[in-house]
Order: structure tokens, then sequence, then C-alpha cells
């Protein structure tokens, strides 16, 4: 299977990287951010692309491949609607656009969030502005369409948030987080499990589009 991975340099991008990089059934894995991952892997190549709302001009590096994994995600703390619109759904779309028309037969799968509104009439904005997004994912024509919406996520393997308020409360709730995860099955799960359930689908599908933490940790399992 060859990957495509955005936001791979995220909490949740570093988790699937890690486990796509670990599968051997994965052959290989691009990839796109404005940054590189810095890592050194045989399987792994970085393209690095700074205008993640334009893709014309890296069309040929973008065709072949069996499967994208969307991780790439931003908080909507501080933001307006109009400008979390643009760096949620535009950057988004304008991703999934491209490669429907380049790889039909792909599989993508996008990592949205618990709460996200299907109905885009909710009173909370980022919840809409998921929900329209996924809405909007869900009539392209792949293969596949499938969404994620994780709950609270408990980075492992040295991973860590990209946020600073994130990284404290990480720190903070890192002792407690594994005995939460017994407590309250399904609704706490890990960036590994992420990971897992990514490739599952990409590899077998699942029996609905959008899959909540508790449907994740059954796949991943």
């Amino acid at each position: 299977m060859r990957v495509l991975m955005f936001g791979a340099t995220g909490m949740v991008g570093q988790g699937v990287l890690r486990e796509c990089l670990l599968d051997s059934g994965v052959t290989f894995v691009q990839a796109v951010g404005r940054t590189p991952t810095g890592l050194a892997n045989a399987k792994l190549r970085d393209l690095t692309h700074p205008d993640l709302w334009h893709y014309g001009a890296i069309e040929g590096e973008l065709t072949g491949f069996d499967a994208c994994f969307f991780c790439l995600g931003t908080s909507s703390a501080g933001k307006g609607e109009e400008e979390y619109t643009r760096v949620t759904y535009d950057l988004t779309m304008a991703a999934a656009q491209a490669l429907a028309r380049l790889n039909p037969h792909m599989t993508f799968v996008y990592v949205s969030g618990a709460g996200a509104d299907g109905s885009e009439q909710g009173r909370v904005m980022w919840a809409r502005v998921r929900g329209r997004l996924e809405n909007a994912l869900r009539r392209l024509p792949f293969r596949r369409v499938y969404i994620f919406r994780p709950g609270v996520i408990q980075p492992l393997h040295g991973i860590q948030s990209k946020t600073k308020s994130y990284r404290l409360l990480y720190r903070l709730l890192g002792p407690v987080l594994p005995l939460l995860r017994r407590a309250f099955p399904g609704r706490i799960t890990t960036t590994e499990r992420i990971g897992r359930a990514m490739l599952r689908v990409a590899r077998y599908g699942a029996d609905k589009q959008i899959l909540e933490a508790r449907d994740l940790e059954e796949l991943s399992a």
C-alpha cells in the first residue's frame, strides 16, 4: 500500500506516520506539508509544499496512491468563523478535490473531532464548520471516505503536541490517562490506535463512514 499523508508533523500525524512506517504492508509514504518530518526512513519521502490551498504545481507527485490519511488540523481558539473556515474547510477541500481527481480509487481518511455537527446548523462554530467539511468530503468521488471523530487522545512513544497549552495539559494528565482509558473504554484513544485504525479501514473498509472513538478502539484492537 502506498500512502499519502497530510499533517505528519502534528501529534496525531506523528502517531499515524509511525504506524505506517512499522507496517510491513506499507511500501511507501509521502508526507506533504510546509515543513519536513525530519525522519530518515527508506519508505518515507517528504514533499515540502508551502501553499496548501493550491496543488497545480505538484500534481504529478500526487498520483498512484492507495490511501490518504489527512491529519492536518488546527484549534478554533482565537479564530473567527471566516478564518477557521479558511484553514479547516477550504484547506482540506483544496487537497481532497485535487486528490479525488488524480486518485479516484483512493481511500480518504479525515481526522475530524468528537462533537462535529453534521447538521451544519448548531450554535458551536467549530462543530458547524467541521460538520460541513465532513459532509462535503463524503460527497467526493473517492473509492471510500471515512471520517474519524476521536475524543481525548493519549500521545504515546514520545510524541508531543505542537500546541503549547496542549503539551502542558498532557503533561498534567499523563499519569492518569491510562487509568481513565480503562475506566472509560471507548472515550479515550491513543495516537497508536488511531494509526492502526486508519490502516485497517484503508485495507478492509468499515461498515460506516463516520467512526467515533469507540469504533476506533474496536478497529485497532
